[in-house]
């Protein structure tokens, strides 16, 4: 017997047993009396296809790179399972912010066991975006049969108190001490929380997330471009303590845009309707926080409580643990950069950084929750060497895990880069490091400054100044740390890895990418980047 007519065409995602059987299947369906094969129509075809690239996925996920950008990241995901375009939506930092992980976010989205698209906190508004536009898919696919039978479902277990952003505990802020001397153009802090009464546990490499309160200034003026009182009652609170609590007031929403083009009128509607739907009219959309809104249409004077429903909740952040549970029982610090820029004449602050650098007072009880890493931690055998580049704040968890190995007394190596603008200012915990490099704990400290000389250098500069020695490390199975910014810094550290690679280890450009990528693989390379 002749295999029958393949129908389904070799771009389909089958094996050639499958397009064989499959061909014949349909065959069935198509052929007329006398036996002839009728191929299926194009719609028919393309309905087959759909059908098929709704499930199909091999398990890879390209895309998950917090230094890609998200046109790029979906690009990737192009033809996959809509579960796994969402998660290309996402930042992939893994950052848990959201309460899940990336993959884990997306499933649950896909699943329609969360609603909420607006969670990734790092991939702000066009991630948001993405995830709506996506989320259409939803409700125009067709209901499909589940590929596996439905298993009970297990009991309930109550979250452990303080490990997610949904059930926090109590801590106690103790204590801010600036990192940078005069004549810094940076703001930097050293701050301390007291978990001692709240048991609150983690490991270095964790995050921690703190649930800031907004600027009452800020507040004070969007609620002078409401035109109404403090005091007016909303969600069951005042006005002002929900929006200094519990909404967020940058960037602005999409749902805000909405409300004004439903309250104005002529042009200005139209323009509140092109934001509402990511276009950009006057060029000033990026810059558009909350009472920057207001500011632009000040004919508008929304409803104290519409307006409060059409913003969004006021996220919690998440910052890189820089102490030890080992060195510092019942404490726990972080290394925060305080944001502060002008968008016009107007002064921009970062929520929680200036909560953290100014408002909040010692002995103020908040409310956070450790995120646990994933993926980042110190290596299992503590006789392993280990290397970390951690510019600017991203020294913290370098400096978690450099107390954590003298409190265990770890017989591996250190080597940190650290770098910064000024040596003379910016030179965060210099006194503990040069103690650290006086004792033995920190086997080499590499350092780099990008404003001390005529030409700017950077930790990848050192790196490759340094890079025999980096080989040597690495060939005697050093484990290797990224920490601070994702889109460029990193990318430079692991373009300057691969150069060390090629030049000291004898191979090609593309065998230096392979090996790279297979330390990744392996643990060996790992990332806390945003």
């Amino acid at each position: 017997m002749s295999n029958p007519p393949f129908l389904i065409p070799p771009s389909a995602p089958f094996t050639p047993e499958q397009r064989a059987w499959l061909s014949g299947f349909f065959a069935g369906f198509a052929a007329p009396d006398d036996g002839a094969v009728t191929p299926l129509s194009p719609e028919a075809n393309a309905a087959v296809l759909a059908g098929a690239s709704a499930d199909a996925d091999d398990g890879e996920a390209p895309w998950h790179d917090q230094t890609l950008a998200l046109d790029a990241r979906m690009q990737l995901a192009q033809g996959r399972p809509l579960r796994r375009r969402m998660m290309a939506a996402m930042a992939q930092q893994d950052c848990g912010q959201c309460g899940y992980n990336c993959e884990s976010y997306a499933d649950v989205l896909a699943a329609k066991k969360e609603t909420r698209l607006n969670l990734c906190a790092p991939g702000g508004k066009d991630t948001a975006r993405m995830l709506k536009a996506l989320a259409a898919e939803l409700d125009e696919a067709p209901a499909r049969a589940p590929a596996e039978p439905a298993l009970a479902s297990e009991p309930a277990v109550a979250p452990t108190p303080g490990r997610s952003r949904d059930n926090p505990v109590g801590a106690t802020f103790l204590s801010r001490r600036r990192l940078n001397g005069e004549g810094s153009e940076k703001d930097t802090w050293h701050i301390e929380f007291d978990i001692g009464a709240s048991e609150l546990t983690y490991n270095v490499g964790d995050s921690f997330g703190v649930f800031p309160k907004n600027d009452l200034g800020l507040v004070d003026q969007i609620i002078a471009m409401l035109g109404a009182s403090h005091v007016t009652p909303v969600r069951e609170k005042t006005l002002r303590e929900i929006l200094s609590s519990d909404v967020a007031l940058s960037p602005a929403p999409d749902a805000l845009f909405e409300l004004m083009s439903f309250i104005t009128g002529g042009a200005q509607r139209e323009k509140a309707r092109l934001l509402a739907q990511g276009e950009d009219p006057d060029g000033d959309a990026a810059t558009l926080d909350v009472l920057a809104v207001l500011q632009k249409f000040p004919n508008a004077r929304p409803h104290p409580e519409a307006f409060v429903e059409a913003l969004e909740p006021l996220q919690p952040r998440l910052y890189s643990i820089s102490s030890s549970p080992k060195a510092s029982p019942g404490r726990l610090s972080l290394t925060v950069d305080a944001v502060r820029y002008v968008i016009g004449k107007r002064k921009r602050l970062g929520v929680a950084s200036t909560f953290l650098a100014e408002r909040i007072a010692p002995g103020d009880a908040l409310p956070v929750y450790v995120q646990p890493a994933h993926g980042f931690s110190l290596p299992g055998d503590p006789a392993t060497p280990i290397i970390m580049v951690g510019p600017g704040t991203g020294v913290a968890p370098f400096r978690a895990f450099l107390h954590e190995r003298a409190a265990t007394h770890a017989s591996g190596h250190n080597w940190l880069f650290f770098g910064h603008q000024r040596s003379a200012c910016d030179f965060f915990y210099a006194d503990e490091f040069e103690t650290m490099k006086a004792t033995g704990l920190l086997t080499r400290l590499s350092l780099a400054w990008s404003r001390d000389g005529a030409e700017k250098f950077y930790v990848q500069d050192r790196m490759r100044q340094t890079g025999r020695e980096l080989w040597a490390w690495l060939a005697e199975g050093a484990h290797f740390y990224v920490c601070g910014d994702a889109q460029r810094m990193a990318k430079d550290v692991e373009r300057a890895l691969v150069d060390v690679v090629a030049e000291f280890g004898a191979r090609s450009i593309d065998e230096a990418v392979a090996f790279v990528a297979q330390l990744k693989k392996s643990g060996r390379y790992q990332q806390d980047v945003y």
